[in-house]
């Protein structure tokens, strides 16, 4: 199941479900959020979905959460902020966060063999932890569909799966070629499960949901959402919406079980802008494209889906099950995200939603101080790092930046660590330029630094200075 989302399933229980008004957020403009209200209702109305939740991060923290339409059909309930929602495949970001967490804990590489773990599959030998998660491993997709099949009906086991599916003749060599499957994250799982000595849901809760604040997290996988929770639906062809089938339980292991209000998943939206859950190294592995053995990029790193849209860093991935569609979009440099949930399987509704909404923000984000504060940060954090991009400054900057000035930056700023916030606090113009103050704090060492930047019209940098605080 699952070409229009990226595929796959729901999710098993968790939480308790409690209907806290935290998860209602307002914080948009009134005139922006207005827009937003808009372009969700029209999307609605297009499509003929029952309902949408969505969840905005802007600068880096949740500014808006709404939910719009009917989330059950009969009796008619209206959707709320509070209730869940299936996110299918979006789930396959939380289990390769898994894997990477186990690699953190020097429990296993990515470039571990199959074969290490789960030994008789095809070919386990000859393919990696990384091929798995970032779907170039060869193995078969066991619900490429976007229905629910008769023996899906019927409870399973990841086992089962493996037997049927990754015993097969793989599709393609190992690395030589791209194609998503739903076999890949179910190995992917049964290897954390090994290695961690836990169930997969028990170690995402330990490690990630509990320490993201995600409260309301559910495995739809075991059993299916609470009657305070959005219904899914399916449609044939153009008639009525029907109540959708569920998949039996088993099915939608590490591939796509969890369910969730958009809420809990613009917190772990969160947690990517900041970096703040995994160490540098994984995300770096996480977000790094993978590229073929012919050299041709995947624009898919582990887990999830990364481009550019109209010269913005994109990370995203929808998601499918039965009764549900998804999509989530994060914009790294501009902290800026979006969720989207909805309640209709083999439905557009939820890109509509997500990819008319990606200009509006992100022109909104683009605004103002905010853009200069992503490129202070962005720019620090190269600088860290030793690196620089030379076509963000004037020839004169360049001069300035010469080896020494480079080497002199990564070294007293790298112990240092990840700023917690960059904020501009003074700006002026002054010789034909813009000139702007940031400042630097991180909440770890209590420590504070001062930016001071100078800015040609036409964008470039003529200063970048890092200072003590005032």
């Amino acid at each position: 199941m699952l070409r229009i989302a990226i595929l796959l399933l729901a999710v098993g229980a968790f939480f308790h479900p409690s209907a806290n008004a935290q998860l209602e957020v307002d914080k948009l403009p009134a005139d922006l959020a207005q827009k937003v209200d808009q372009l969700v209702d029209q999307a609605l109305q297009q499509t003929g979905v029952p309902s949408a939740s969505l969840a905005i991060v802007r600068d880096g923290e949740i500014a808006y959460t709404r939910a719009y339409g009917k989330a059950r059909l009969d009796p008619p309930e209206p959707a709320q902020p509070r209730m869940r929602y299936s996110i299918g495949s979006i789930s396959k970001q939380f289990t390769a966060a898994a894997i990477l967490l186990l690699e953190q804990q020097g429990k296993l590489t990515l470039d571990d063999k199959v074969a290490k773990y789960l030994p008789g599959l095809t070919r386990a030998n000859d393919i990696t932890i990384h091929m798995l998660l970032s779907h170039t491993s060869g193995y078969q997709d066991y619900w490429p569909e976007d229905y629910l099949m008769p023996p899906m009906f019927e409870a399973t086991t990841s086992q089962h799966i493996l037997d049927v599916w990754a015993k097969k003749p793989l599709d393609f060599d190992p690395g030589t070629k791209w194609q998503y499957s739903n076999t890949n994250f179910v190995i992917a799982g049964r290897i954390v499960e090994v290695v961690s000595g836990e169930p997969l849901m028990q170690f995402l809760e330990e490690n990630i949901f509990h320490p993201l604040g995600m409260r309301e997290v559910w495995n739809s996988d075991v059993s299916k959402l609470g009657d305070t929770d959005a219904e899914g639906y399916s449609r044939y062809a153009l008639g009525p919406l029907r109540p959708a089938p569920k998949e039996g339980a088993g099915w939608m292991f590490a591939a796509g079980e969890l369910a969730m209000p958009a809420f809990d998943l613009a917190q772990w939206d969160i947690s990517i802008i900041d970096r703040s859950l995994l160490e540098q190294k994984s995300y770096d592995e996480m977000f790094t494209p993978v590229h073929l053995k012919d050299g041709t990029d995947s624009h898919y790193g582990l887990g999830l889906g990364v481009r550019d849209m109209s010269g913005h860093l994109l990370y995203e991935h929808s998601g499918e099950v039965m009764g549900f569609t998804s999509d989530n979009m994060v914009f790294p440099k501009e902290k800026l995200a979006i969720a989207v949930l909805t309640n209709q399987d083999a439905a557009p509704a939820a890109g509509v939603i997500g990819r008319g909404l990606a200009p509006l923000l992100l022109g909104a984000t683009s605004q103002g101080p905010n853009a200069a504060e992503a490129q202070a940060e962005e720019l620090f954090e190269n600088f860290q790092r030793g690196k620089i991009d030379r076509s963000l400054f004037t020839p004169w900057c360049n001069a300035y930046f010469d080896q020494q000035a480079i080497d002199d930056f990564q070294s007293s700023l790298a112990p240092l660590g990840k700023p917690s916030s960059v904020k501009q606090v003074a700006d002026e113009l002054r010789g034909g330029m813009t000139f702007r103050v940031f400042r630097v704090e991180f909440a770890d060492s209590g420590r504070h630094l001062t930016i001071t930047t100078y800015t040609e019209p036409d964008g470039k940098l003529e200063q970048y200075l890092v200072l003590p605080a005032n």
